[in-house]
């Protein structure tokens, strides 16, 4: 696996974590950078990463991706260590879900005529420090804008 304790950065002790210690931030941007490396060698091309609707309690889609047939997929990554609590398919409950269709649809107004979309989960199990190494799952059309 591509994941090293020597690609992640030292937190100052300023922050009251000790040097070295791996946040959750930097296992979700680990988990982000996976995800959008295994789409685009899938054939997806990358348009955006992180866009957020403006203002307080809008959304945000991790990834918006063109697919190879013209349709425009927004990717939700969940990372989890463990399956434990039902694992990162489980954390994508119904008020995530309309935080992100919200920014799709706020992404989506650029388009006089929007083309064909569809929302993906990428899960990824594990992380740098889970012995047994990290999975990935694709799930196309994990959920509808309804």
């Amino acid at each position: 696996m591509w994941f090293s304790r020597k690609q992640v950065a030292k937190v100052p002790a300023a922050t009251g974590r000790q040097p070295g210690q791996i946040t959750t931030k930097r296992l979700g941007d680990a988990a982000e950078l996976l995800a959008r490396d295994h789409l685009v060698r899938a054939g997806l091309k990358l348009l955006q990463a992180n866009y957020r609707t403006p203002g307080r309690g809008g959304g945000e889609v991790d990834l918006i991706m063109a697919a190879p047939d013209g349709t425009l997929v927004f990717v939700e990554v969940r990372q989890r260590r463990s399956s434990s609590h039902g694992g990162a398919g489980a954390s994508i409950g119904t008020i995530k879900q309309q935080r992100i269709v919200f920014a799709a649809r706020h992404y989506l107004m650029r388009f006089a005529s929007p083309p064909p979309c569809r929302f993906d989960v990428v899960l990824v199990q594990g992380g740098i420090d889970t012995p047994g190494g990290t999975t990935l799952e694709w799930l196309r059309g994990a959920f509808d804008a309804d």
